[in-house]
């Protein structure tokens, strides 16, 4: 495209403009296994244009990566996903996605600086890959919520069975989702936004 002669460049779309009224903006963090709706949920719920980094899936990952229960998947994130949300007026989520095979895992340490939380994305029929992914976070000391990603052909089980089965707190929430929905993708922010400022309110939060 030529601007030769004009005053002006184009500059970001008028629904990627920030609300003048926000005065606080937050770094989250969504966290996962390969295949568990990281990427889906960044861009259901961002009211921006999502950044991706996906790539396609070659033969050199074959033996390397665990794509149990996403077989079908033909592309996978190297780097970050990238979108923005509104919570409030004056509150706004920064959000990035981080790559779920574990030989990216080694740029997850970049994407936590600076985290105020975390939403780690479960699936319920690799259950024993959020472990390590909340082992992580742990170590990085970001709080986070769980959120099981309601897949059609995974097994369903109570709450209560499934924070046994992660050997979650009684105070980690954990509720399930449709990372497809924008209003459930949502709905898991706000209940991490509440678990952080009920850490703070606490003293829990430092």
């Amino acid at each position: 495209m030529d601007f030769k002669g004009s005053d002006t460049l184009p500059g970001p779309r008028t629904e990627d403009h920030l609300p003048h009224t926000v005065q606080t903006a937050a770094k989250i963090v969504i966290v996962g296994g390969f295949g568990v709706g990281k990427t889906t949920m960044v861009g259901s719920v961002s009211e921006i244009r999502p950044l991706t980094t996906e790539e396609t899936m070659t033969q050199a990952g074959i033996g390397v990566d665990d794509d149990y229960g996403s077989e079908s998947k033909t592309a996978t994130t190297v780097a970050m996903d990238f979108g923005r949300i509104t919570i409030t007026d004056q509150l706004v989520l920064y959000l990035f996605g981080t790559p779920g095979q574990q030989r990216f895992w080694f740029l997850w340490n970049g994407l936590f600086e600076g985290a105020l939380g975390a939403v780690v994305l479960a699936d319920t029929r690799r259950l024993e890959v959020s472990f390590d992914v909340m082992g992580r976070l742990e170590e990085r000391g970001v709080p986070f919520v769980v959120a099981v990603n309601s897949f059609p052909d995974a097994p369903r089980h109570p709450i209560p069975e499934l924070r046994a089965a992660l050997d979650l707190p009684e105070e980690i929430p954990i509720v399930e989702c449709d990372a497809r929905l924008r209003a459930s993708s949502r709905d898991v922010l706000m209940t991490l936004v509440r678990f952080l400022h009920s850490l703070a309110v606490t003293g829990s939060f430092t």
